[in-house]
């Protein structure tokens, strides 16, 4: 019987090219590919797949949001998440949501099919990339996430506080309460590793978010 796979990654070149490249396996079938966490979300119930491989940087949610919300209603669904950060915050918190994989894009094909084979088995898998990438991460500590862990609507959160706008503010511009821009508020720095206000304005101006 063949393992029924998912895919969730927004680049649509490289979610065709993983298709067929997995579609080859004899072992392995393709029920379904999407581009965002909300058409996961809506669609899993339906096509029940075996294993979804998901990306974490997808543009409306976080891939361990998208974790979270699955596993939730669905128990029995095997995630292998595929991303190309070894960030040790990503691994722990792809780990903590459930994913039962966690392979970098960098890896060769035979290193996901590893991984798929390794958790339709009930069993965990690592690519090897991680513990250097986790050792690399210590060593340079100040080294900041990219600007891609956060969702569109977090980035635009940012880049109004980057300009020194108060959440109150930013929440009539927006059209959401005071609350949800201290959660969104909360969530990125969590997210990006930023304890003040002044180093996301700095990130946000290093990332093109916001002039000098």
């Amino acid at each position: 019987m063949k393992i029924r796979l998912m895919l969730a990654d927004d680049h649509c070149m490289f979610r065709d090219a993983l298709r067929n490249t997995l579609a080859a396996e004899l072992d392995m079938e393709i029920v379904n590919s999407v581009g965002t966490g909300q058409e996961v979300i809506d669609s899993i119930e339906i096509i029940n797949p075996d294993i979804l491989i998901l990306d974490i940087a997808l543009p409306d949610m976080s891939g361990i949001d998208v974790a979270r919300r699955v596993l939730k209603k669905h128990p029995d669904t095997r995630i292998v998440a595929l991303s190309g950060y070894v960030y040790r915050m990503f691994v722990s918190e792809m780990i903590n949501a459930g994913a039962r994989a966690y392979v970098v894009k960098s890896a060769k094909a035979e290193e996901l099919f590893a991984a798929i084979r390794t958790v339709n088995i009930g069993k965990t898998f690592l690519s090897p990339e991680i513990t250097s990438g986790l050792v690399r991460n210590a060593l340079n500590a100040d080294e900041k996430p990219p600007i891609t862990v956060l969702t569109e609507r977090e980035r635009e959160v940012l880049s109004l506080l980057a300009t020194g706008m108060q959440s109150k503010h930013i929440a009539e511009q927006l059209g959401i309460s005071a609350e949800t821009i201290k959660s969104y508020r909360r969530n990125i720095k969590q997210k990006l590793n930023i304890s003040s206000t002044a180093e996301l304005t700095r990130y946000a101006i290093r990332e093109g978010l916001q002039s000098v």
